[in-house]
């Protein structure tokens, strides 16, 4: 097979940027000659974190039950079939990590790559760990605080390999991202990116990945993740595609990760229906979910959709990562005071938990992401 000639893109200087995960993960401008900044993905950002919003409040059991009174299906009687798949915009939120992640750290240095990870990651993610630990403790409200050993162990991000009470419901995925991100620096960014290593890297994790998923080896299914390795290494070959659209290694990167990123995706979610529980996503549906993050993000990379180039959408990014951080535990407390406590009806209840949490995820970003990430990132970079 001849191999396609893709000229290696030249080192870009630092950027500030305002847009955050589930990852938070930062979208710097494409190259001048790609068109602009890729805000399509800013959106997309943020309608799987409205996917996964719609999953806590009204897709599950648990202790939102308790905010709202009753299981949701009695909540949303129709709806609640389909915030059921909303949790699968953790895997659509993987796909663009796997973009993102191989774009900002393309050209640039490890000690760049850390300070830019880790001043993108902690500030909002200390704070949200703080006011939902303040929160949880007040007497009016009734669900459970950890304990103050456990939510300081919390500040480090380390709490799931520790085996620690999560302050954050969705803590866990931000543990698969810092993964990803320590194999992409040692495995990529550390020995200096370009294209034939990132193919390696690629087909090197997936072959890993593989052979964990029947290892039944610990150790290597925390290393290597293999429910989740598919969408990080599916992202990451559509950067090969936004690179060069003709690249046949691409595109086979990208057709074999969601040939079994939908295999995992469908044996973890997928159960035999149970009428006493949320038992509604059918295989088909997890597969058009999953088919919908990929296809998404292929459209961006090769750019169709940069039609869609509205500032709003740069400020929907810059919200997500706070909004995802803050909107499951906080949400619950909104839910309960809104329908159980002002008697309003499910739907306005659910509108205004969303709504509520978007400005809280605003006042976020202005008032933490916004002075601190630029002074830790300036911080980190300076450091011996």
């Amino acid at each position: 097979m001849t191999e396609t000639v893709v000229s290696t893109p030249k080192p870009r200087p630092e950027v500030t940027v305002l847009v955050e995960p589930p990852g938070a993960t930062t979208v710097p401008p494409r190259r001048k000659n790609s068109g602009g900044r890729l805000r399509a993905l800013d959106g997309l950002r943020l309608v799987a974190a409205l996917m996964v919003a719609a999953y806590h409040y009204g897709g599950r059991d648990g202790e939102v039950s308790q905010a709202w009174g009753s299981s949701p299906k009695e909540q949303f009687p129709t709806l609640h079939e389909y915030f059921a798949y909303g949790c699968l915009g953790v895997q659509v939120f993987f796909v663009i990590s796997g973009f993102v992640i191989c774009m900002s750290g393309w050209g640039r240095p490890l000690k760049s790559f850390f300070a830019s990870r880790a001043s993108r990651l902690l500030p909002a993610y200390w704070v949200a760990v703080v006011l939902v630990t303040a929160v949880f403790a007040l007497p009016m409200v009734a669900y459970h605080a950890v304990s103050p050993s456990d939510a300081l162990v919390n500040l480090t991000m380390l709490q799931m390999p520790l085996g620690v009470d999560r302050v954050l419901g969705v803590c866990w995925t931000l543990w698969a991202e810092v993964r990803f991100y320590a194999l992409f620096a040692l495995c990529v960014v550390l020995p200096g990116a370009n294209r034939r290593r990132v193919i390696m890297f690629c087909a090197g994790w997936m072959l890993a990945a593989v052979i964990a998923a029947n290892a039944h080896t610990p150790l290597l299914d925390i290393v290597v993740m293999p429910e989740y390795a598919p969408f990080f290494i599916g992202g990451v070959g559509l950067y090969l595609v936004h690179l060069d659209r003709r690249d046949a290694y691409g595109w086979g990167i990208v057709a074999v990760s969601w040939l079994i990123g939908q295999h995992f995706a469908v044996q973890g979610l997928w159960h035999a229906p149970d009428a006493g529980g949320f038992s509604y996503r059918s295989s088909l549906g997890i597969v058009l979910v999953v088919t919908f993050g990929f296809v998404a993000v292929a459209a961006i990379a090769l750019g169709w959709l940069r039609w869609a180039n509205w500032r709003w959408l740069t400020v929907a990014g810059a919200l997500t990562y706070p909004f995802y951080l803050v909107h499951e535990h906080l949400g619950w407390v909104v839910i309960h005071a809104l329908h159980r406590g002002l008697d309003l009806p499910s739907a306005a209840t659910f509108a205004l938990t969303v709504a509520s949490m978007l400005l809280l995820a605003w006042l976020l970003n202005q008032y933490v992401e916004a002075p601190l990430t630029p002074r830790l990132r300036a911080l980190l970079a300076k450091a011996r």
